[in-house]
């Protein structure tokens, strides 16, 4: 059986991978910005294939506020983690990028060979330069030692387990905690921006799924996007949410904080060409999950 070593394992994508076959490391354990601590995890570990989930992550507001942290630390882990499984031997990588990688003004729908063709957007244009630069080498490290190493860019990932934190996190798990809030405290809920911005989508655990069956089938080079290429409304989004909460409150949208990107439609047709019959959780049902696992778990929540 093949060790595969999963960063970023107790987070949002990384807690669901499950069986012997995973080892999963966390910050808490080593500190992947520090060569040591990732030459270490690979000599501890001695995997045979790396799915890397790790990363320091946010909201819009996160990203704009603390640029220099968000370029600093992921060019950090994502460069130790490529090199460590370059020099450990790893044959089969698989890294996490993010559609915010692609540039601000560009056609869509988004597809790989579209990535470094123009600035990202300004409000999180320090985290996605360093994203890029895990795209860049990847393909360099194809190039010149043949390895057998690519990324997978999803759209907006949500689910159980997620980061709540109201001034860190993103859109859902922060839309849900305000929701919490505004109902045990009989308060408004206020949302930044005017909602109209259209969004992609897609559960954690389908994410994990689909790295899955990329991991033991796909034998290209180029990034995969992974999405549902279904967009929704941040107003529909919150009216989804609502539900859920049976909120009977009042709901304020403060037009004054920025909506980032109108919409980002992107192309899942590597996914639907390499896994045809691959059963996407509708979104009702995993913001219904999502909900309920927060409410559930409030204690222990990343809050």
């Amino acid at each position: 059986m093949e060790n595969i070593l999963v960063t970023g394992g107790s987070g949002l994508v990384g807690r669901c991978f499950e069986g012997p076959e995973y080892y999963k490391i966390s910050s808490s354990q080593f500190d992947l910005r520090n060569k040591e601590d990732a030459e270490r995890v690979f000599y501890q570990v001695n995997p045979k294939g790396v799915i890397h989930c790790a990363g320091k992550v946010g909201g819009i507001l996160s990203n704009m506020t603390h640029k220099g942290e968000f370029f600093y630390d992921n060019i950090l882990i994502n460069t130790n983690v490529i090199e460590q499984a370059r020099r450990s031997g790893v044959k089969r990588l698989i890294a996490f990028l993010s559609t915010c990688v692609f540039p601000n003004n560009v056609e869509y729908p988004l597809s790989p060979e579209k990535i470094h063709r123009g600035e990202p957007h300004h409000s999180n244009d320090a985290y996605a330069y360093a994203k890029r630069m895990s795209d860049v080498q990847i393909r360099a490290y194809h190039e010149q030692y043949g390895l057998d190493y690519f990324s997978v860019i999803p759209t907006n990932i949500y689910g159980p387990g997620d980061n709540y934190d109201l001034q860190n996190g993103h859109v859902v798990p922060t839309l849900i905690h305000k929701f919490f809030i505004a109902q045990r405290d009989n308060k408004p809920v206020e949302i930044w921006g005017s909602g109209k911005p259209l969004r992609e989508f897609i559960f954690s655990e389908d994410v994990a799924k689909l790295t899955k069956l990329l991991y033991d089938n796909y034998r290209g080079s180029d990034p995969v996007i992974l999405s549902t290429s279904s967009e929704i409304s941040i107003i529909d989004l919150v009216d989804l949410i609502k539900e859920c909460f049976n909120f009977k409150g009042k709901i304020e949208f403060d037009t004054s904080k920025p909506d980032g990107q109108f919409r980002k439609p992107s192309d899942n047709s590597v996914i639907r060409q390499e896994f045809p019959d691959f059963e996407f959780t509708p979104i009702e049902e995993g913001i219904k999950k999502s909900v309920q696992w927060f409410i559930e778990n409030y204690s222990i929540a990343r809050k």
